[in-house]
């Protein structure tokens, strides 16, 4: 990413969008403009403590909601990039109230790529999720949805200078509303609640995740959907890691909730490309040569029947492994205050 450049993130007082801006501002200290757009004064005014503008004078704090469509482009305006991590993410919750969810991550979507069109921006990048891959649940299905507005809004750009792509990832290690938070607390009141012995997930780290966010802003020809190379964990290993000891209760699992997630589907794989650290799944809707890209970035095509899943992985963590990047993130979270 240039230096000089203005770059603003929806949803930037979210876990992701701290780590972001925490990284951006070390890596890119010239960079032009920095624009936290949030719907919360209260988390701006917390950030707004720990990255002042009498340190940070590239950084405003833009209060909005991605539903606002005027809103977005008045503070898009002069904005090069544009970070899209703005999301209603809690799956019981999307399950009750799921029109709530549709508004922000389906409709607000299609809001931040209109303002983007009518802004000037160049680059837009949208954040996903696994759930996003033959979903079950609402939330999942209104990420779809946002990842088909983002990989689609390259057909409708016209002579504009701009890319739309997308970046896909499992969960976010200690992120807010996590299981390692989660079981943190319920230790305290002597019982872990685990919905099933057999569950698995896939696991990335917050650095992990704005880094690959970050490569993608490198190496995106746009429409394409990102998807790391990530270890998966089993979650009696993460209630072993966290509560040594603790009985586990198991509750059932909650509504719209999967076993083992996937990243990506045996059908999504006949239009991947596997590259050293990630796979790119290519627009369906041809906007260039896959096989370019393939060769241009040392890739090649997934076989057939390959499919991504977290209970299929072959890169897996340990309860060791789980406690020392729980202990390695304390580290970070410390020094960077």
């Amino acid at each position: 990413m240039d230096q000089n450049k203005s770059v603003l993130i929806t949803g930037g007082t979210g876990s992701f969008g701290q780590a972001f801006v925490r990284k951006v501002l070390k890596q890119y200290p010239g960079l032009k403009r920095l624009v936290i757009f949030s719907r919360d004064e209260l988390k701006q005014f917390d950030m707004g403590m720990e990255f002042p503008n009498s340190k940070y004078p590239q950084i405003r704090y833009f209060l909005g909601n991605v539903r606002d469509r005027d809103r977005l482009r008045r503070a898009m305006e002069g904005i090069d990039i544009v970070i899209h991590a703005a999301a209603l993410k809690q799956v019981p919750a999307a399950e009750y109230n799921p029109f709530e969810c549709i508004q922000t991550n389906v409709i607000g979507a299609q809001n931040v790529i209109d303002a983007c069109l009518d802004s000037g921006v160049k680059q837009v990048i949208a954040l996903s999720t696994d759930k996003a891959a033959a979903p079950i649940n609402l939330y999942g299905a209104t990420k779809l949805c946002s990842d088909k507005l983002f990989v689609a809004a390259n057909n409708m750009r016209g002579k504009r200078d701009i890319l739309f792509s997308v970046v896909r990832y499992g969960n976010v290690m200690g992120s807010r509303g996590s299981v390692i938070p989660y079981f943190l607390k319920k230790k305290e009141e002597g019982k872990i609640p685990v919905t099933d012995e057999r569950m698995t997930r896939f696991n990335i780290t917050l650095d992990a995740g704005v880094d690959l966010v970050l490569k993608a802003l490198d190496v995106m020809w746009g429409g394409e959907i990102f998807v790391p190379k990530i270890p998966s964990y089993r979650i009696l290993d993460v209630a072993e890691a966290v509560a040594p000891g603790v009985p586990v209760e198991y509750i059932g699992i909650r509504p719209g909730e999967k076993l083992h997630e996937e990243m990506i589907t045996q059908t999504d794989a006949l239009n991947t490309i596997e590259f050293d650290d990630y796979y790119v799944i290519t627009p369906s809707t041809r906007l260039w040569n896959p096989g370019k890209l393939a060769q241009t970035y040392g890739g090649k095509k997934c076989a057939d029947g390959f499919y991504y899943n977290s209970g299929t992985n072959t890169h897996w963590l340990s309860v060791e492994d789980i406690r020392a990047l729980m202990a390695q993130q304390h580290v970070r979270r410390k020094e960077d205050r």
